[in-house]
């Protein structure tokens, strides 16, 4: 079987809005590698975008779900509940930033936790109206993509978005937009558009992902969490991206000095199978009434016990301190680039969570046709490469923290030629 024949038949049997990075069918994969249909290996930096953190298949995880397997596959937690779902809970409550108490509820996907986020706000604050910024991603449901701050592929022809939703600028020092321009906005937002009164959270994420890697200023989460504790606003930390352990922390807002008030979580949460969370104050989270929350498939035996698995390979494994040790690595192979390609025009991300962005040379100005031939160069030397940001001029790299040191070595290698090679055709 050949990846050109799949293609083929994908073509026919496949929506073209289902958009794909790569023609490689998978057959199958093992922590930071994969083999496709026709036997060829590919070092994966994508990671299923930010899903496998502790890589593909960990031997941990698949023995809790086999084991699960033998046990139960589904009974609807809402019907017949079951005490690993309590257990996950009561350690994400544990791990959650903010000294408070906490409870969770489980769902299946990132959008859907924000979904449930904004729901919970709303039954606890009796507002409405919710703030996101330019840039983000917040999923692809009609909530999600109405929070999202970027119109292509996410709004493009899906018609009007949900009412009460505003966005303010991200800010982007090295697109010339500060943090007093993007609190400027925001005050402007409350005296021409929305009152304070009537808004129940602000969304943000502690770096950006799908915009493109951009960590929150300081004083800007500092001025939020100031602002939200002036108008009886809720915080909501999107962690779909950057939770456990992916920079450097087991979440990102602990890079910060406040906690959110609710906080969103999935991807890698369990490892590989389909399960999100929110976790936030006790009070907010009981808000809505019973049978307001939850699902059918919402908090899946199988994706709970793997979810288990992965919080104790994070722990077993160190992985926080493993994620700022490799994040260096390649911070440092990047920025030797510097002299070498006037194309990089940042090097940025905290932890593991790192990325670099391509402009013309000599300048800022987004260059997204050389971003997508470094793209294009790595895959044909065995590198699987995610491309991010408004202008589609970053690359991020999501390789499973459990990554095999030689292997890392290998693609930091593929990396740093596939820069160069671009950078020399480019002139």
């Amino acid at each position: 079987m050949k990846n050109s024949e799949i293609a083929v038949r994908k073509n026919d049997a496949i929506s073209r809005g289902v958009g794909m990075t790569t023609q490689i069918y998978a057959e199958k994969a093992e922590n930071s590698e994969i083999w496709d249909v026709e036997g060829n290996r590919y070092i994966d930096f994508a990671g299923g975008i930010a899903v496998l953190n502790t890589g593909h298949r960990h031997p941990k995880v698949i023995d809790a779900v086999k084991k699960q397997l033998d046990s139960f596959t589904h009974t609807c937690h809402q019907v017949v509940p079951y005490e690993n779902y309590v257990y996950l809970a009561e350690r994400l409550n544990k791990l959650v930033p903010g000294d408070f108490k906490k409870k969770t509820i489980f769902a299946t996907t990132g959008a859907e936790a924000v979904e449930n986020a904004v729901k919970i706000a709303r039954a606890a604050t009796g507002r409405s109206a919710v703030i996101a910024f330019t840039g983000a991603f917040h999923g692809r449901t009609f909530m999600g993509m109405t929070l999202t701050g970027k119109v292509v592929p996410y709004k493009v022809g899906f018609g009007q978005m949900m009412g009460d939703v505003f966005h303010v600028p991200f800010p982007l020092e090295l697109h010339g937009i500060s943090v007093e321009e993007s609190l400027d906005v925001l005050d402007k937002l409350f005296k021409a558009d929305v009152d304070p009164a009537r808004v129940a959270a602000i969304i943000i994420e502690p770096v950006q992902g799908e915009g493109g890697f951009y960590p929150v200023p300081r004083t800007l989460m500092k001025a939020l969490r100031d602002i939200c504790d002036q108008h009886g606003i809720l915080l909501i930390a999107d962690e779909v991206q950057t939770g456990f352990a992916r920079t450097g922390k087991m979440f990102g807002m602990e890079h910060y000095d406040v906690a959110a008030d609710l906080v969103t979580m999935a991807k890698s949460l369990a490892g590989g199978f389909p399960l999100s969370a929110v976790t936030g104050r006790a009070e907010l989270m009981d808000a809505p009434g019973p049978g307001g929350l939850g699902g059918t498939y919402a908090g899946n035996p199988l994706a709970i016990a793997a979810a288990n698995a992965v919080l104790d390979v994070i722990e077993e494994e160190d992985l926080i301190n493993r994620a700022n040790q490799l994040g260096g690595r390649l911070r440092q192979r990047l920025e030797a680039l510097r002299a070498d390609v006037p194309e990089i025009s940042d090097i940025r991300g905290p932890g593991f969570m790192m990325a670099v962005e391509f402009g013309e040379p000599g300048s800022t100005k987004p260059n997204a046709e050389f971003t997508n031939n470094v793209r294009l160069k790595a895959l044909e030397k065995g590198l699987i490469l995610l491309t991010c940001g408004v202008y589609g001029n970053v690359v991020r790299f999501l390789a499973p923290i459990t990554i095999q040191d030689d292997v890392f070595n290998e693609a930091l290698d593929i990396i740093e030629q596939s820069i160069k090679e671009c950078s020399a055709e480019a002139k």
